[in-house]
């Protein structure tokens, strides 16, 4: 499948292990090139759906002088959106047990940009999806931010985790792109994208 991009190097721009196992999960060949200390910032003006667009455009721009010809490269970024609220990776075990008690018994959006990016062009989009999680205890909060220590994930929870057995009511749009990469939308962008 995707023959259309055998002729081209594919390189994942990601630190993320949840984001390289679903790339690899379609049998794709890839390469993963991380600049460490990237920026992620954004100006306030952005709606929710620009953000982490915008954040995955800045981590491909960080790659640019370096791109050969024929290298595509494949950067993403994740935020969760709770009301009015960006929540992205809690600072500490505190901020990740405030964000739980945040989500608990709503309903957020989780929204992923993707930039395919080549020396010749570049695209981008996002995905959207809503999860409604269940009223959730103290003890269970602490139980999973202890247990998992979930400090590089958006929004402090990784959805495949015990969190989301027990926790996630419902999710309306792509389980994937909870996970941090919506992979069936990047398989039909890369189907056209050379």
């Amino acid at each position: 499948m995707l023959e259309n991009l055998a002729a081209y190097r594919i390189i994942l721009g990601s630190n993320s292990p949840r984001r390289r196992e679903l790339l690899a999960g379609l049998d794709l060949s890839f390469d993963v090139h991380v600049i460490p200390g990237l920026e992620e910032n954004y100006p306030d003006s952005l709606q929710p759906q620009e953000i982490p667009v915008f954040l995955s455009k800045q981590k491909a721009e960080a790659y640019l002088s370096t791109l050969e010809d024929q290298v595509l490269l494949i950067t993403a970024d994740t935020i969760v959106w709770n009301e009015t609220e960006v929540i992205g990776k809690p600072k500490d075990r505190e901020d990740a047990i405030r964000m739980l008690r945040s989500l608990s018994g709503h309903e957020h959006q989780v929204v992923t940009g993707v930039c395919l990016t080549t020396t010749k062009k570049q695209e981008t989009f996002s995905v959207v999806s809503s999860v409604r999680f269940a009223s959730l205890t103290d003890e269970e909060i602490i139980y999973y931010v202890d247990k998992y220590k979930p400090f590089d994930k958006a929004g402090a929870y990784g959805i495949q985790e015990w969190i989301g057995y027990v926790g996630v009511e419902s999710i309306s749009g792509s389980f994937y792109n909870v996970m941090g990469l919506p992979v069936q939308r990047l398989y039909q962008e890369l189907k056209r994208f050379v």
